[in-house]
């Protein structure tokens, strides 16, 4: 009542407004011939009756005035036109059927003056988008149930409201822990134009609890089914968000996609960017049936009045119970049960452009929405794999294309001008973060890592890198984000990544694990020179130890490390479980050795190593555990480095809880089928690559 009572004062205010303008003007410009009695002068000439001009500068005069009441009369008309036209238009007022309403424009004291200031002020261009008007409200339809949810929705709202230039009716169909989140954030934030209805989804759940699903999002993620029950009957139109959309332009543009559809479309939706529905993601994938790549139910328009003459509920609950009978449960939720309706009724549906939805996912295609040519390479690869091969995930990761946002963090650095510097080569995941601030103090050289992240995991990374006084104060070290994909972690992708992206001549390839002594940086670049790295092909072999103990006072010295060999407190790498990566180093020749020596490729060989940029790069085929750095170095012995052991340089290996990749190695009989087959296929094409000279490596492995 308080609004249409507001709505008829303003009525009355802009219907006075039309009425005394033009008799104001009048009375202004009648009023303003005359003074005392006498015309008042509109020119400094007519002060002079006499002057000979008078009668020409009247005319012109009483010319001027004319026009000028013109321009006020048809500045009233287009005034009452607009005021009509809102007239005519009038409030509406939707009112949700389960819940309080909450609206911005309600409340009291001097805020409610001054949102009803603002909302006024929002609403004063009405009708010069023949598109959509700014006075016509937009409709938006969110399922929202628990805490994550409720903070997802606030993201998602500032987005909107970040854009929009038209009021906004919010309905949330929210469980009871997120409207009384919810509703306390919209009565305390202060937005225009903005009004809440909420819709109890707990009462709705009997509607689709029939549904098995196996989507994370429960019981929650199939309430989009029932929409055209649950909103107002009166509403003829909703724009329908999960929480995760993010926007980047105007709602208006997307609502004004409505006066696209035609005949019997009902359902504005994006095609799918993922092959989900395509059936190929792994071996006996069977998704639900769908139109080709079937359609992402993110972002939904829906002609709710159509849809209920069509009796939609009939139409997705008999399709539902049919395909369950041999699917026997959801996959994607909502999603699956709208597809297999639009596959039987594709007439249904008006696509809407890809960049309404861009899904950033796992395994979507989302880069076809801004690059037209496909990646044809990819799929030749891809289609000559062979599917029931028990190896196939294992082949289409070295394939598979990973997002990569280079120097997440600010990085400036010139390499030194002697051309021998030197940087430091490493991978990690989120698990080995707190290993930076101690590389860090080990190393004053140039850094550059690979970092393989979900996007929540990237911006956990940036906020602990922001807070670490260690990592800010140095802007010589490359963070690469690589983002995840896939079930592998692609160790040799994010080594090739790291080792692309060094700006000096040098490389010393480490693992994230290690610390290097004290020094080790300025003792590489005098070994760069000493042994003509930039005119030979060497390998400098930095010797690597390791530690069980999680607290270890850092030998400072190769005197100091060898006493600490010798009690036990420090060990040989992988002394205890895989002797013969470092045992071809010969540690009793390094405990006595003064200058640099020589030493011999052995089967199963994996030294860190220094190394100019230009050395190959690892090899993709070998992902999680197991042979990813023995191939690399193989590959070096095949192209003719020479392997020298520094004498005075080392580097040690700290403790950490098994990878996830090493216990499926060591648990899983099938990974290691794999592996063993990836290595048989590697020697095959060293073989092939480099001839007679490759024959070593086959009898090597077997005599190993």
């Amino acid at each position: 009542m308080l609004g249409i009572c507001r709505g008829r004062r303003k009525f009355l205010a802009a219907s006075l407004t039309v009425l005394f303008v033009p008799a104001i003007t009048w009375i202004y410009l009648f009023a303003g011939s005359f003074e005392d009695g006498k015309p008042v002068s509109l020119s400094p000439l007519e002060s002079q009756p006499h002057s000979p001009r008078y009668t020409a500068s009247s005319q012109r005069d009483r010319e001027s005035l004319e026009v000028r009441m013109r321009e006020v009369e048809e500045e009233n008309r287009a005034l009452r036109k607009q005021l009509s036209l809102a007239q005519s238009r009038g409030p509406s007022h939707h009112r949700g059927n389960h819940s309080k309403t909450y609206s911005m424009e309600e409340g009291t004291g001097d805020s409610e003056s001054l949102r009803a200031g603002i909302v006024a002020g929002n609403s004063s261009e009405c009708g010069q988008q023949p598109a959509v008007e700014k006075c016509e409200t937009i409709h938006v339809a969110i399922v929202c149930a628990g805490y994550n949810a409720s903070r997802d929705v606030v993201t998602l709202v500032k987005s909107v409201l970040f854009h929009r230039r038209n009021p906004l009716h919010f309905h949330l169909i929210a469980d009871a822990i997120a409207k009384q989140i919810l509703a306390t954030l919209f009565q305390t934030w202060m937005v225009p134009a903005v009004r809440i209805d909420f819709y109890d989804a707990d009462e709705l759940k009997s509607e689709v609890s029939w549904i098995p699903n196996k989507h994370y999002s429960g019981i929650y993620g199939l309430m989009k089914l029932v929409l055209t029950k649950t909103l107002p009957s009166n509403l003829e139109r909703v724009i329908v968000l999960d929480t995760d959309i993010t926007f980047a332009t105007d709602i208006a543009e997307l609502w004004a996609v409505f006066h696209k559809f035609k005949g019997q479309q009902v359902l504005g939706l994006v095609e799918n960017q993922s092959d989900w529905y395509l059936g190929n993601l792994w071996k006996n994938h069977r998704p639900w049936p769908a139109l080709g790549r079937g359609y992402n139910t993110g972002v939904i328009l829906l002609l709710l009045d159509k849809l209920r003459k069509m009796k939609w509920e009939q139409m997705w609950r008999l399709t539902a119970e049919r395909e369950l009978m041999s699917m026997l449960s959801t996959s994607l939720a909502d999603q699956d049960i709208f597809n297999a309706v639009i596959k039987q009724n594709p007439f249904l549906v008006y696509q809407l452009p890809c960049f309404w939805n861009v899904q950033l996912s796992d395994h979507t295609r989302s880069e076809q929405c801004y690059r037209d040519v496909s990646d044809l390479k990819l799929q030749k690869q891809l289609s000559e794999l062979d599917e029931d091969d028990l190896c196939y995930e294992f082949r289409r990761e070295r394939f598979t294309v990973h997002r990569t946002h280079l120097y997440f963090l600010h990085y400036e650095y010139e390499p030194a001008s002697d051309n021998t510097d030197v940087t430091l080569v490493a991978q990690l995941s989120m698990d080995r973060l707190q290993m930076l601030e101690a590389i860090c103090k080990h190393w004053e050289g140039p850094i550059s890592l690979a970092l393989y992240l979900s996007d929540a995991e990237a911006q956990q990374f940036l906020r602990y890198a922001q807070g670490s006084e260690v990592l800010m104060s140095r802007h010589n070290v490359g963070y690469h984000i690589v983002y995840k994909e896939g079930q592998f972690y692609p160790v040799n992708l994010l080594r090739n990544v790291a080792m692309k992206h060094i700006s000096t001549p040098y490389m010393f390839l480490s693992d994230i694990d290690f610390l290097p002594m004290y020094g080790l940086y300025e003792y590489l670049r005098k070994s760069v020179i000493q042994l003509d790295l930039a005119n030979t092909k060497k390998a400098l072999i930095v010797p690597a130890f390791e530690t069980l103990r999680y607290r270890l006072s850092f030998p400072k010295s190769k005197a100091e490390l060898l006493s600490m060999l010798d009690m036990g407190t420090l060990f040989t790498f992988r002394y205890h479980v895989w002797t013969k990566g470092h045992a071809p180093t010969n540690f009793a020749k390094w405990r006595t050795a003064t200058t640099p020596y020589r030493v011999e490729w052995e089967a199963d060989f994996e030294p860190y190593v220094v190394v100019r940029k230009d050395c190959p790069e690892y090899d993709r085929r070998f992902v999680g555990f197991g042979w990813n750095k023995v191939a690399h170095i193989m590959e070096l012995d095949a192209q003719e480095y020479e392997f020298t052991v520094l004498p005075n340089a080392y580097m040690i290996h700290m403790p950490h809880a098994p990878s996830f990749d090493i216990t499926k190695f060591r648990s899983n009989k099938q990974y290691r089928i794999c592996l063993k087959t990836l290595k048989e296929e590697f020697q095959q094409d060293m073989s092939r690559h480099y001839g007679f000279a490759a024959l070593k490596y086959l009898t090597a492995e077997n005599n190993s």
